[in-house]
């Protein structure tokens, strides 16, 4: 699997061992993809905060940068403070069923904490190259992801949730990537996964180049042009962390996921669902008493933690089209793949290739 790194496009701060959400120590990560006949190019990805054994919640909270889709359950997580069960990322007319289906999981596995479940399901719509009227996703693709979720390197590109997205008008999908702070810093790991299906070709910046404007072949809704076209589509981005924050403290985390969306070029469109959400898997002090405690970081040492969320979801968005392969789907709309040697190409000639 190529990675951004791997064509030498320089990036801010160092990574984790496997430069992913999975870096975080607990988390795991499931995918379903579902590509069959001319039509269904879909799936799940699942995310379990803590693993799928330990149900324990995770202080969490979101950010809706631009509110244009769907994020079921992030009512209680504003109201509680935290996030409770796996979360499952699908496109935009498939939450329902892996909202559904998530339950089930859990209830079969008696991983419900509390008498009740209320699961984080999110989208973005691939309806482009695939039928979301087919509903193409399924109960057991939910459990595949739910069931077969890893830690360590995992896969990017045209996988999981992300099989049919888009991105700049070019395939987009699935990516992930991390930074790990030094030990002078707190050393806490942030993680970073996004769903991208967002972007006009004009917008696109990679490495502070402006390689959308070079790259204008196979633009399919822009032809690379007019920078006023309504921008559809949607990103969703998951922040992991380990460093121990509070419900308020991950919201201003969730916040810096709108910087890595707009170190890729895009300043958030109308008709682009653009939905953050931050956990951490440090200890929430839960306990059985009335009082419980919990150990949070000072606001006055949150900046590293904030630069690294940042540049983790600029990398993962890059890391989700490097990986993304040319695709054909519904109603015989073809896609194709970033052109990895042209932009490199880019990049040598503004000097910013490694």
């Amino acid at each position: 699997m190529t990675r951004a790194r791997n064509l030498g496009i320089p990036f801010e701060g160092s990574t984790g061992e496997h430069n992913a959400i999975t870096d975080v120590q607990g988390v795991t990560v499931g995918y379903a993809t579902v590509i069959e006949g001319e039509s269904a190019r879909t799936g799940v990805t699942i995310i379990h905060p803590r693993g799928r054994e330990n149900h324990e919640p995770v202080f969490a909270s979101t950010f809706a940068f631009n509110g244009n889709g769907e994020m079921t359950g992030a009512a209680w997580v504003e109201e509680g403070g935290m996030l409770e069960g796996p979360i499952g990322i699908t496109n935009t007319h498939s939450v329902g069923i892996v909202r559904d289906t998530i339950i089930d999981w859990q209830a079969k596995n008696d991983a419900i904490y509390q008498k009740w479940s209320c699961p984080v399901v999110t989208e973005t719509a691939d309806g482009w190259l695939n039928d979301m009227n087919g509903f193409h996703v399924k109960a057991q693709h939910v459990w595949y992801a739910l069931d077969n979720a890893k830690d360590g390197m995992i896969e990017e590109g045209n996988v999981g949730g992300g099989t049919g997205m888009l991105c700049y008008e070019f395939k987009g999908g699935t990516g992930t990537s991390s930074r790990k702070l030094p030990e002078k810093l707190g050393g806490w790991t942030v993680g970073a996964l996004v769903q991208s299906n967002f972007g006009r070709r004009y917008q696109l910046a990679i490495a502070g180049v402006p390689v959308g404007l070079h790259l204008k072949e196979n633009a399919p809704f822009t032809s690379g042009e007019n920078p006023f076209q309504q921008d559809d589509g949607s990103l969703i981005i998951i922040l992991a962390t380990d460093a121990p924050l509070l419900p308020h403290q991950l919201k201003r985390l969730a916040k810096r996921a709108s910087l890595g969306m707009a170190r890729t070029g895009s300043l958030g469109g109308n008709g682009s669902g653009d939905i953050f959400l931050a956990f951490s898997t440090a200890s929430t002090g839960i306990t059985r008493e009335m009082i419980g405690n919990a150990s949070y970081i000072l606001n006055d040492y949150l900046d590293p933690i904030f630069y690294a969320c940042a540049y983790a979801a600029e990398e993962a968005i890059i890391n989700s089209m490097v990986a993304a392969e040319d695709m054909v789907g519904h109603n015989g709309m073809s896609i194709k793949a970033l052109p990895q040697d042209k932009l490199r190409k880019i990049l040598k000639q503004y000097k910013r290739l490694e």
